[in-house]
């Protein structure tokens, strides 16, 4: 038996005591084979490590798709190519502003962060599906500032499908760019390494938060972003960290970032494979994140990433195929699939799922 971070995990590996949550209840089994559903359950419960048995069990590999996947044929597009360049370009821009203030944090130019950023969204890019770009451009050793820049991105959606002013969309955007700084400060051994954290490395990662808010307190931003950099680790039940903070005590903009961070994190890449289908984890927030996360923000966030992929065409668990014709509000993953002359209501089929866009 040994002891492994969430973020080791892998399919096949073997539970050797029983998992609870924060509230005490039962998330998986003593003796549960992980698959990687099993895995982004403990992800969206912020379980960050849990005992596995030594041996491993065969977990049926997935079979090879015989046509182009979406996401092949996407990345043929001059859209896609076009939003890469541009994405590469601002990263790299966003990079050299970060690192250029880390000596001198009161002269961080913050207006340049945010049009930098901004300008990914600009008119020519709004007509494609950003979610998309972002789901396709992971690579595995995806850097702190491509991750930052994924989530500025999503934040600033996150703050128009919120309704939010003009003025703290722009703050929901640098919460977002500014969230992770204090991983700057962490070792670039630890960051960086290749094979599972120990203890010690993991508990160093942990003070990341802390970290960034000390870094930014004599930065030109305001306490919103601040305190996103300090609490996008907590969560609404008091399971979060550093400070374990409830719901009320956490600032409205680190909930947003929360869900984003989180989101942009779980349809990364992993080792073992590609990017997660945004359903599988859009139906595991459905399933365990609503006690974590603001009920409002969840709500918001989720039913509009589920709406950008309206009648695009999908793999099911069973094999069949088809395309979203229409979205189940009450149950986001599980919309109604037109396949041939059939119309498959997911909502009724708890054993079917999206499993693949294509």
């Amino acid at each position: 038996m040994r002891r492994v971070s969430t973020r080791s995990l892998m399919p096949g590996m073997i539970t050797a005591e029983d998992i609870f949550s924060f509230s005490n209840s039962l998330i998986l089994s003593k003796g549960t084979v992980l698959t990687d559903k099993a895995i982004t359950k403990l992800e969206v419960y912020s379980i960050f490590y849990v005992r596995v048995e030594d041996e491993w069990a065969e977990v049926p590999p997935e079979e090879p798709e015989e046509s182009p996947s979406y996401a092949e044929r996407l990345k043929q597009t001059p859209e896609f190519q076009h939003f890469a360049e541009d994405f590469h370009k601002e990263t790299e821009a966003f990079k050299n502003s970060i690192n250029n203030a880390m000596d001198d944090i009161a002269n961080l130019d913050v207006e340049q962060l945010i049009q930098n950023s901004i300008s990914l969204l600009s008119q020519d890019n709004q007509r494609i599906n950003v979610f998309d770009m972002l789901h396709n451009m992971r690579e595995l050793d995806d850097s702190t500032y491509v991750h930052c820049m994924n989530v500025g991105l999503i934040c600033n959606l996150f703050a128009n499908w919120l309704r939010m002013n003009e003025e703290d969309i722009r703050t929901a955007t640098l919460c977002g760019l500014l969230h992770d700084i204090g991983k700057l400060k962490m070792p670039e051994d630890i960051l960086k390494k290749p094979s599972k954290l120990t203890d010690e490395e993991f508990a160093i990662i942990k003070t990341h938060p802390r970290e960034g808010y000390n870094l930014l307190l004599e930065s030109p931003v305001n306490d919103h972003v601040k305190n996103a950099a300090l609490m996008h680790h907590e969560r609404c039940d008091g399971s979060g960290y550093p400070m374990h903070l409830s719901s009320s005590q956490i600032d409205p903009f680190a909930k947003m970032v929360a869900i984003a961070d989180v989101y942009d994190a779980m349809t990364s890449a992993r080792v073992y494979r590609g990017p997660l289908c945004p359903f599988v984890v859009i139906e595991a927030f459905e399933q365990e994140g609503f006690l974590k996360y603001d009920a409002e923000y969840i709500l918001t966030f989720l039913s509009n990433i589920v709406n950008t992929y309206m009648l695009h065409r999908v793999r099911l668990s069973d094999g069949r195929e088809g395309e979203i014709v229409f979205i189940n509000p009450d149950k986001l993953s599980k919309p109604t699939i037109k396949s041939g002359n059939q119309y498959i209501n997911l909502s009724n089929e708890r054993n079917l799922s999206i499993v693949a866009i294509i």
